[in-house]
């Protein structure tokens, strides 16, 4: 005998068997959604749900982006990418820069009570959004911001912080005390050992702390119904809009496409950054 292991054992068929059979369950929606968008509605009539196109079209793509209604307004769910757009860029760049600072000042300056603070920072947490809407749609409303772009950024901003500032605070408490001590002999201050040390060095935490915060607010409905304003309304707000219409024919290859395009962007997100994600989480994200 040479000792070699059999390439097939009843249990590695047993394990690819599964995760065959779950990557058929989580696509099997997707790949309804994307052959019913290039359909026909004579052809969705028919109702072979799982049969492909016989004349595949990008008709309803088209009339999903610039002609399907959303409520009164019939422009298709462009208008809400683009303040889909509006919303995630500062949603995302904001809280990875305010949580990479605070996890940094709590890992290596640790200021009197800071314990205490990342406690009720995480406490925070665990608050369901909802008790929270009432306080600020009225302190929004007091200060002017509410129904604005302004308003909903700092809704992302303020729900993102316990996530964001305990990725970054795990991360940093990964990184050996003695490089900060060095930095302090070479005469580094506070912001010069932030900028030109720590934030360098935390690319691959950036990436994660990115991938989510985009997916989080790309994904959202409840804060962007509520605190955008009617001109700031985002995709999935539009979507809704979309789906929900009850004038007229139901158009299912339109409600499909509509619904692939909306949840375009964390899908290449997550394609395009999967390994970095998992190299940021192996990096320190869960590390304490």
């Amino acid at each position: 005998m040479n000792g070699r292991r059999p390439r097939f054992t009843p249990a590695r068929v047993g394990v690819y068997g599964f995760l065959l059979m779950a990557a058929l369950f989580f696509l099997a929606p997707l790949y309804v959604m994307l052959t019913t968008s290039l359909k026909s509605m004579d052809e969705i009539r028919l109702g072979q749900l799982f049969a492909l196109p016989h004349a595949p079209s990008l008709d309803a793509w088209r009339s999903a982006w610039s002609e399907a209604c959303t409520g009164v307004s019939c422009e298709g769910v462009r208008a809400g990418f683009w303040n889909s757009v509006r919303i995630a860029v500062p949603s995302t760049v904001l809280p990875i820069l305010i949580g990479a600072l605070n996890g940094y000042c709590l890992s290596f300056w640790r200021p009197r009570g800071a314990n205490l603070l990342f406690g009720v920072l995480m406490l925070g947490a665990f608050i369901p959004a909802q008790v929270m809407i009432y306080p600020l749609v009225k302190l929004e409303a007091a200060a002017g911001v509410f129904s604005s772009l302004t308003g909903i950024v700092a809704v992302h901003l303020i729900f993102s912080m316990p996530m964001m500032t305990l990725l970054f605070r795990n991360y940093y408490a990964a990184i050996p005390s003695e490089l900060f001590k060095a930095a302090r002999i070479d005469g580094g201050g506070f912001w010069r050992i932030f900028v030109q040390l720590m934030l360098p060095m935390s690319l691959p935490i950036v990436i994660v702390a990115a991938i989510m915060q985009v997916t989080g607010v790309w994904n959202d409905y409840l804060f962007g119904l509520v605190f955008a304003g009617r001109d700031n309304l985002p995709m999935t707000v539009q979507l809704n809009n979309l789906i929900n219409t009850t004038t007229g024919e139901r158009l299912y290859n339109v409600n499909m496409a509509a619904t692939i395009l909306t949840s375009a962007v964390p899908l290449v997100v997550y394609l395009v950054s999967g390994r970095w994600f998992v190299r940021g989480i192996t990096a320190g994200a869960v590390k304490g």
